[in-house]
């Protein structure tokens, strides 16, 4: 299984040491609504979880991120 940070990495292909909890959702061009998706597809694949609606639009920020993780009993 491969961390939040190498997740959000390979997803939006961008370096891991950018990933940081107040990285935001459009704050950077990487992190577009077709990356966004990505980003959904690959959290749930690697962390063997299936994300509701309502905890994909909130996905606004790395740090909610992780707290909507939490919600599925994934730490990250």
């Amino acid at each position: 299984m491969k961390s939040l940070a190498e997740v959000f990495a390979e997803s939006l292909m961008i370096d891991a040491a950018s990933v940081v909890d107040s990285l935001a959702y459009q704050s950077i061009k990487e992190w577009d609504s077709v990356a966004h998706m990505v980003l959904v597809t690959a959290l749930e694949d690697n962390f063997d979880i299936m994300l509701d609606a309502d905890d994909i639009v909130a996905m606004s920020s790395v740090a909610k991120v992780r707290e909507i993780l939490a919600k599925y009993d994934v730490a990250a």
